[in-house]
């Protein structure tokens, strides 16, 4: 009976030994390679000069920030933004009444000086007259000399005052000084301004400039176009017709919370309207003569130096290759040394590639699950890269 019961456990334990010794014989799994889905990009050369794409606005040559001389009561405002005016006409106009109550104080004050300096020159003759025959004396005659002189300087200051106090009142009518367009307006009826204070924007009819704004690094070349004819080019925004423009104008200094150099280009009368967007491109010469020009997304880093993964169509496998940067735009960056034009990089998705790694080129799928036509990549000048597939995945 024990004999039969170890032979059962023999058996069990033998069989047991057989399956684990198998299981450590057969193959273990193999894993299965991801090939990931990669955008790329076909480089092309750049021919020394990168593109630069400028957002600007336009406004006229000439601009009044218009006010009132005087201070007061805005009793009317006449005009409304965006009206275009004629020189002369009346835009606002202030309460006049304590304006006309100087002027009055004004106009009695001279009439009693004039009236004084009528009295003054009638008392000279008849003491001239009285000296003449000995009744007084040369002193006396000084004196009354003397009065007649302070009345009629008394005179001539109150006639002053009185043109100084109707000039005040005139100006309660605040008038366009040139023909333009109200382009602003800080004010409405029943507020209280001071003398001076800036209400209206005009402006004027003209020559009319794109104003923009360059890094400060772009300041010395902006500022070698100056009055170079068609140096730059602009558009309005929603069209495609492209005007010669002109650098009239750049700041002496940035500004000091951007950066950057305000600049003026002269689009004449191009047809551009005030406020307008408009888009201002010029070609700036780089620091190197040849290269090409890639996405700033598409670099890595690698060992502390920058490096684009080169796409190798043969075999759809991909390798960093270190490269040298120079001018930078936006998002497109200058490579000057390591890659060459007709090479295809990868421009997304480097930050999870590895060496020699498999992939294929990145297609989207429409709602019929089609492959749909290769997405192009986003590069900024379309003579510097051709697209060739799709975003990593």
């Amino acid at each position: 009976m024990n004999t039969l019961r170890w032979s059962k456990a023999s058996q069990h334990v033998l069989l047991v030994m057989m399956a684990i010794g198998l299981a450590g014989c057969s193959k273990p799994p193999v894993a299965e390679t991801h090939v990931r889905a990669v955008r790329t990009l076909v480089l092309s050369e750049t021919g020394g000069a990168l593109e630069r794409e400028f957002s600007a606005e336009i406004r006229a040559r000439s601009e009044s920030r218009l006010g009132f001389r005087v201070g007061g009561k805005v009793n009317r405002r006449l005009v409304e933004l965006g009206q275009a005016v004629t020189r002369g006409q009346v835009l606002a106009q202030l309460d006049p009444q304590d304006l006309r109550l100087g002027q009055e104080a004004a106009r009695a004050g001279l009439a009693a000086a004039e009236a004084q300096a009528a009295q003054a020159a009638a008392n000279y003759k008849r003491f001239a007259e009285l000296k003449s025959q000995g009744f007084i004396s040369a002193a006396e005659l000084e004196h009354h000399e003397t009065m007649n002189k302070a009345a009629h300087a008394s005179l001539r200051q109150a006639q002053a005052q009185a043109g100084v106090q109707g000039n005040q009142t005139s100006y309660a009518a605040l008038t366009a000084d040139a023909p333009g367009v109200i382009t602003g307006v800080d004010l409405e009826q029943g507020m209280v301004v001071a003398a001076g204070m800036p209400v209206l924007t005009l402006a004027h009819d003209g020559p009319r400039d794109a104003v923009f704004s360059v890094p400060e690094d772009m300041g010395p070349t902006v500022r070698a176009l100056l009055g170079k004819p068609g140096a730059l080019k602009a558009r309005r925004w929603g069209t495609q017709v492209w005007v010669p423009v002109m650098v009239r104008e750049v700041a002496a200094a940035t500004d000091p919370m951007t950066r950057t150099y305000l600049v003026k280009a002269d689009v004449g009368r191009a047809g551009f309207d005030l406020g307008q967007t408009a888009t201002v491109v010029l070609n700036a010469p780089v620091r190197t003569a040849g290269g090409v020009r890639v996405p700033v997304n598409a670099l890595a880093e690698r060992g502390g130096k920058s490096a684009l993964w080169v796409l190798d169509g043969k075999n759809m496998t991909v390798n960093p290759v270190p490269v040298t940067t120079s001018d930078i735009t936006g998002n497109v960056i200058l490579v000057s040394q390591g890659i060459q034009p007709g090479q295809e990089i990868v421009t997304a998705g480097v930050h999870v590639l590895t060496p020699g790694q498999k992939v294929r080129r990145y297609q989207s799928v429409n709602a019929t699950n089609q492959p749909a036509a290769p997405v192009p990549a986003p590069v900024p000048a379309p003579s510097s890269a051709s697209p060739a597939s799709g975003v990593a995945s």
